[in-house]
């Protein structure tokens, strides 16, 4: 206990304790980062320009803690440092995530349920043992007293040798680094804590530019039920959760994930769907918008018109009910309904059920006057609990992973737990539809179901969702969009059954349902294919 106490009370000089915590957090929170660029640039064949990286990144550190040091106190600099860097690199270790601004958004709009979700005992354990317990480590060492000349001395030698080793490696090095940064771009995400810090910054930047209240922007000048249109509508969109396109047995996946679906006629499944983005926080809000994905800015959507503004002026009833986490948005100007609250929802055990969505559904249809559109927004398959997504009754597959620490489970068990909350997401359907099916020909009806994005189940070491759009897997890009179209419509069901293997994306998703409730506007969706082929005008039965 003696050398452990003088080695508590002998000062250390800050400009090493800048370096050792350099040192540590390039070696505890960057695994993640050197695995992918191993994958590039194999130790074993270019090891001068895996060590010449560790050296940059170690330097980029130290000029960040100095950095923060100019505006905070050392210690406490280090122990936020500490904090982010292995809270970040337990997401990249464990699920393949990177914390960009989307994944920042999505953090902060998550509600509680979801969050304590990713609170795992391994997190716990790793955000324990290697940032708290060295951080306590770290208010125990005194930093030497030392005069201001003294202190910018010391200091600049430190930050211009950092420097210099930067540029020395970037020169030793310059083709490797050539490719590094051109060619493979998304490795930098993977550097801790750097990028997140970064993604923060610019975040919060994104936030504060501009405090001057915003004009809400409109994209249509007008939009109406014409006046020729003399049967009133009722659409259902429901909005899922975290499905997969190929995990849906409607298109070719060899588990029958969809038992009640494929009883129904006049479904149509689309097969080549790309989301918005691989989060509920930017796909949501996209596929609601009238411009399209490229154009798409997730600030200016709060105070832009979006298609549920556009029908809810065309005179249309408008419900939004919400088992999630929100609508991101979407529902502001319109009716809103929150079912994660057990005083609202009756089905709920474990969390709220969405089939708690259709309570009292037939009643608000039965009040209103005109035609109807409801946005049913799921909680579907949100991971890592997958588990807790599907009442027991629909625990088919097994084993089921029953813990939201995936690491404890077998990809067979991640695996069927995830198909479990499908067959939910199948048996909830079926319900819409047989709502529908109970209103029909007393008014025009249709369903739309879209996912918001898809999820990594452990293929290549990835798990769930958030990944940049840019390197981001198809699996978290290719979702289902399903359509199911009532005897009574308007919508062509045979020719649209033409177009269910066509490519296609959430862009196509506010004219589907422009076209299901036959709303004229002046809104131009720039050539995007139609999801609904409608039935030529004065076609009859």
């Amino acid at each position: 206990m003696k050398p452990l106490t003088e080695f508590f009370n002998r000062p250390i000089h800050p400009v090493l304790l800048i370096a050792i915590s350099s040192l540590l957090i390039l070696a505890l929170a960057n695994y993640s980062f050197f695995e992918n660029v191993n994958k590039v640039y194999p130790w074993s064949v270019y090891p001068g320009f895996m060590l010449s990286l560790a050296l940059l990144v170690f330097s980029v550190i130290y000029l960040l803690i100095w950095l923060m040091n100019l505006i905070m106190p050392l210690k406490v600099v280090v122990s936020l440092m500490l904090l982010v860097s292995i809270s970040a690199s337990y997401f990249a270790d464990t699920f393949g995530t990177v914390i960009d601004t989307v994944m920042i958004r999505n953090t902060l709009e998550t509600n509680l349920s979801e969050a304590t979700d990713l609170f795992t005992g391994s997190f716990v354990m790793k955000l324990f043992l290697l940032a708290l317990l060295p951080i306590l480590c770290l208010w125990r060492v005194k930093l030497c007293s030392l005069s201001v000349p003294y202190r910018i001395k010391h200091h600049s030698a430190a930050v211009i040798a950092a420097i210099a080793l930067i540029a020395v490696n970037l020169v030793s090095f310059s083709d490797h680094y050539a490719s590094f940064f051109r060619e493979h771009k998304p490795l930098r995400y993977f550097v801790n804590p750097v990028f997140p810090i970064y993604s923060t910054v610019k975040y919060v930047a994104s936030q504060f530019a501009d405090h001057s209240p915003k004009s809400f922007i409109k994209s249509a000048s007008y939009s109406d039920v014409p006046e020729t249109d003399v049967h009133q509508e009722l659409v259902i969109v429901v909005v899922g959760e975290t499905a997969r396109a190929d995990r849906f047995s409607l298109n070719g996946y060899q588990r029958n994930t969809n038992p009640l679906l494929e009883q129904e006629t006049n479904l149509v499944s689309y097969t080549d769907i790309t989301a918005c983005g691989t989060s509920t926080a930017i796909s949501v809000p996209c596929m609601f918008a009238i411009k399209r994905q490229q154009d798409f800015d997730v600030d200016a959507s709060k105070h832009t018109q979006n298609v549920l503004d556009l029908v809810n002026d065309a005179g249309v009833s408008v419900l939004w009910r919400d088992n999630n986490s929100d609508s991101k948005g979407v529902a502001d100007r319109v009716s809103f309904e929150d079912f994660r609250d057990p005083q609202r929802n009756p089905v709920c055990d474990d969390e709220c059920r969405d089939i708690g969505m259709l309570t009292g559904l037939q009643e608000y249809i039965d009040q209103q006057q005109g035609d109807i559109l409801i946005v049913l927004h799921q909680m579907g398959s949100h991971g890592p609990a997958y588990f807790k997504r599907y009442p027991a009754e629909f625990e088919h597959f097994k084993p089921s992973c029953r813990s939201k620490e995936l690491s404890s489970c077998s990809l067979e068990e991640i695996n069927n737990a995830y198909d479990n909350s499908i067959l939910y997401t199948d048996y909830f359907l079926s319900k819409v539809i047989g709502l529908l099916k109970a209103n029909t020909p007393q008014y025009e009806t249709s369903m739309l179901y879209i996912s918001d994005h898809g999820e990594s189940l452990g293929e290549n070491g990835m798990y769930l969702h958030g990944m940049p759009r840019i390197i981001a897997p198809d699996t978290q890009l290719k979702v289902p969009i399903l359509a199911w179209i009532g005897d009574s419509s308007d919508v062509d069901y045979s020719a649209t059954k033409l177009v269910e293997h066509r490519a296609n994306s959430h862009d196509a998703v506010s004219k589907a349902i422009l076209n299901a409730l036959e709303i004229e506007s002046d809104v131009e969706f720039n050539d995007v294919p139609p999801l609904l082929i409608m039935k030529p005008e004065g076609w009859d039965d």
